[in-house]
């Protein structure tokens, strides 16, 4: 019996995004973005069922196009950026029909929490200059305050400054290593 071999695909920075969404005031949605991030994931061949995959995010690297916010987010209210300086997460993609999943531990300012994704397969081509890259869209939604960034003020009216569910969004082309 032949076994696929392993295939190591690298995400690609400049064609990526790692965004997230939360609510501000309970009336509208500030979304955010890490500017700075890198991954790896490894399947058997160009089969992406049951395929390992890191991400690494560097904390520092946010930006909600607004630099006292993106200041705030970095200190020990939010993500403590000094002290923990990078957002991991480890995973396993599962596909069951035609959909996937994407189940592992996310990591952010220490603590480690089991997050599932769900996964868009974009799917693979070979771009103009003969690499191969693959495509998927990840969303998925966490609680902030899982993970420690429990920083809380509240309105006048008694409504939330910042809401606790954060709204994950992620376009990753991979590009094929080995």
């Amino acid at each position: 019996m032949a076994t696929a071999t392993q295939t190591k695909w690298a995400i690609d920075p400049t064609h990526s995004e790692v965004q997230f969404k939360v609510k501000h005031l309970v009336i509208s949605t500030v979304t955010g973005s890490f500017k700075k991030f890198s991954g790896e994931v490894v399947s058997d061949g160009d089969d992406f069922n049951n395929a390992t995959t890191t991400l690494n995010i560097d904390v520092d690297s946010i930006d909600t196009n607004q630099a006292d916010r993106d200041g705030h987010l970095k200190s020990d209210d939010f993500f403590s950026a000094a002290q923990h300086k990078t957002i991991t997460f480890n995973g396993k993609l599962t596909k069951s029909g035609g959909d996937y999943k994407l189940t592992g531990d996310l990591t952010i300012r220490g603590v480690s929490k089991p997050v599932t994704l769900d996964v868009e397969f974009g799917g693979v081509v070979k771009d103009p200059w003969g690499n191969i890259k693959a495509g998927f869209e990840l969303n998925g939604k966490i609680n902030r305050k899982d993970f420690g960034l429990a920083w809380s003020a509240l309105t006048e009216a008694g409504g939330m400054v910042v809401g606790d569910d954060v709204k994950l969004n992620m376009n990753i082309e991979l590009a094929k290593v080995a």
